[in-house]
């Protein structure tokens, strides 16, 4: 059992992130992992990886239909190439290069998206999108952004659950190669699944947000979360 303290720091950081995610369609890697990083460095990233996991599927649960098919085959092949690398790099990097660079990365893209006005998304940028989304993910818990850049403009309904998808085949697929690699201890599990009740009820608690923000606000809210979060990677590890 996760010890009390883990209980009530994680669990009100899994249910702040759970909130961002439930509206914008991702953010709980974002909240959570600087602050367990921080505080519980021996349960990361495998407690992140499986709120990561479970979150999405509350998502599809409501919007199921919106789900756009086409072009997740590509991005599912990118992110299995992508994580591998991601376990490499938790096992061989230092932790704070690899921070910085990580959030360098979606810097750098979020710069690009932001100048051109809109990327296209097609088999080229969604297999580059989603595999470093899985070497983010599998190395740091934070694996959204560059994926959340192609769906920028789409609606809000779309974006959540086209990226659910995404997330829930890609944490298992980290969760599954940090657990070949032995980098997957019992504990992480453990502490991940003690903090779902946190994680569905800021779900729910999303819910007037997540209208809000369907209201055409989305691509800014989505934006603004992604380079938060390329920020929080960079100054965590210079700290």
């Amino acid at each position: 059992m996760p010890p009390p303290d883990f209980l009530l720091i994680g669990g009100l950081a899994a249910l702040l992130g759970a909130i961002v995610q439930g509206s914008v369609g991702l953010g709980v890697g974002l909240v959570a992992t600087p602050i367990v990083t921080m505080l519980f460095p021996s349960l990361m990233p495998g407690s992140i990886l499986v709120i990561a996991l479970a979150l999405p599927v509350a998502t599809l649960v409501q919007e199921v239909r919106h789900v756009e098919m086409r072009g997740l085959g590509w991005a599912f092949a990118g992110r299995l190439a992508g994580t591998p690398a991601g376990a490499w790099l938790v096992a061989a990097a230092p932790d704070r290069v690899l921070g910085v660079v990580l959030g360098a990365v979606v810097l750098a893209a979020l710069a690009v998206t932001t100048w051109s006005g809109e990327v296209p998304r097609n088999r080229r940028t969604l297999a580059v999108a989603s595999a470093i989304s899985g070497t983010t993910a599998t190395a740091s818990g934070i694996g959204g952004p560059p994926m959340a850049l192609l769906y920028q403009r789409e609606s809000g309904p779309r974006v959540r659950a086209t990226l659910a998808v995404f997330f829930i085949a890609g944490a298992l697929l980290s969760l599954g190669t940090l657990g070949a690699a032995g980098r997957l201890p019992a504990r992480q599990v453990t502490a991940g699944l003690a903090l779902l009740p946190f994680v569905y009820a800021g779900f729910f608690a999303a819910g007037p947000l997540r209208r809000y923000l369907d209201a055409g606000r989305l691509r800014l809210a989505l934006l603004i979360v992604v380079g938060t979060s390329a920020i929080v990677l960079i100054v965590r590890n210079l700290i």
